[in-house]
């Protein structure tokens, strides 16, 4: 099981090029969060993941996974540059009220994107964010690294949509998830930070209720198991055990190919936050 600390989360998480083999869970704004990433099994070149919980001030926090493409070294350099601008935004602006936080959330971006070509070395991620204000949160996204909301029932209350040919099949109702996670162009993503052409998403606020589950991952999580699978998986027991059972469960995906399951051996990075003040 995951190590749980005692302490509030007083100063900003990032975790680049991770090598984690349990997630770390801590206590987070009246709730916890669940902190994983690891490469690939088998790669001897970095985790080109990356993941950050940033205090935001007055009770806010944002949380954030991205996904690096474009070769070892290029992807890992621009999820790193993806998450250093946006902790320099969001904690250089006094984003105590939910329209500044939006503004430094979205500069961030920017500055992301900026950075990233100016690498001139063909780097990009994507990146997937949530920002967390009291019991509303609201979700920002570039590329396929998903967003997902369930509450204690299995109910979907919030799914971002891919930006990717693939993506946009199954929003149409073209495709099914479950066709999805086999098809041939997955991988194809048509938004990333890194790119001239780069385009934020901004979803709407959401009210959370006791115990609703809010996830985000890396395509390493939903390349592996199926949407189903993992709304079932979150949803239910400790937050410790559902995270590590998650990452269990999606990296012996990763190793032991069956006919019946995908398996799409990649980095695994994700983020679990559950609102609960009972604190379970």
């Amino acid at each position: 099981p995951a190590m749980a600390t005692d302490e509030p989360l007083l100063q900003a998480m990032i975790v680049t090029r991770g090598e984690m083999t349990t997630p770390e869970v801590r206590p987070l704004a009246g709730g916890q969060v669940a902190v994983f990433s690891a490469r690939s099994p088998g790669k001897e070149t970095d985790n080109e993941d990356a993941a950050a919980v940033i205090p935001a001030g007055r009770g806010a926090v944002i949380l954030a996974v991205a996904d690096g493409v474009g070769g070892h070294r290029a992807g890992a350099e621009a999820a790193e540059l993806a998450m250093q601008a946006l902790l320099d935004s969001v904690t250089g602006s006094m984003a105590g009220t939910t329209g500044l936080l939006r503004t430094a959330i979205l500069n961030g971006l920017e500055r992301a994107n900026d950075a990233i070509r100016a690498l001139g070395i063909g780097a990009a991620t994507t990146m997937a964010a949530v920002e967390l204000d009291g019991s509303t949160i609201r979700p920002y996204h570039v590329g396929d690294s998903t967003i997902l909301v369930v509450g204690q029932r299995g109910r979907i209350k919030l799914l971002t949509v891919a930006h990717s040919p693939v993506g946009y099949a199954v929003e149409a109702g073209l495709l099914d998830h479950r066709e999805a996670i086999h098809h041939q162009d997955r991988h194809i993503v048509s938004n990333i930070v890194g790119s001239p052409e780069m385009r934020i998403e901004v979803g709407r606020t959401l009210k959370l209720q006791p115990r609703d589950t809010v996830l985000l991952g890396s395509d390493g999580l939903f390349d592996n198991l199926h949407l189903a699978e993992i709304v079932d998986l979150i949803r239910k027991g400790p937050l410790a055990s559902a995270a590590g059972t998650l990452a269990e469960q999606c990296r012996r995906r990763m190793q032991d190919p069956q006919p019946e399951h995908p398996c799409h051996p990649d980095d695994l990075t994700f983020l679990i936050y559950r609102c609960c003040p009972d604190g379970r």
